[in-house]
């Protein structure tokens, strides 16, 4: 698989602790894309700006998990 060697190390890591570089940057670029579509989704819908934005994370199977972003799309007033 194509993580498999991060996943071994990260294996190894999790035995001594510290951080997990490998899975810091997938998940940093992971918030990225979840960010980038809500602001399309927004900018989709005439917004000018989203408020009270949030990240959410979870669990979808073994060795994988999924990141959200959320927040409210908001249009002001002219």
């Amino acid at each position: 698989s194509k993580n498999f060697g991060r996943d071994f190390m990260a294996g190894l890591k999790t035995l001594v602790g510290g951080e997990i570089k490998g899975y810091t940057e997938m998940l940093n670029e992971a918030r990225q894309i979840a960010t980038k579509r809500m602001v399309d989704e927004a900018e989709a819908l005439g917004a000018d700006a989203v408020v009270g934005m949030r990240y959410g994370s979870s669990a979808v199977m073994q060795g994988a998990a999924e990141v959200v972003a959320y927040g409210t799309a908001v249009k002001f007033k002219n």
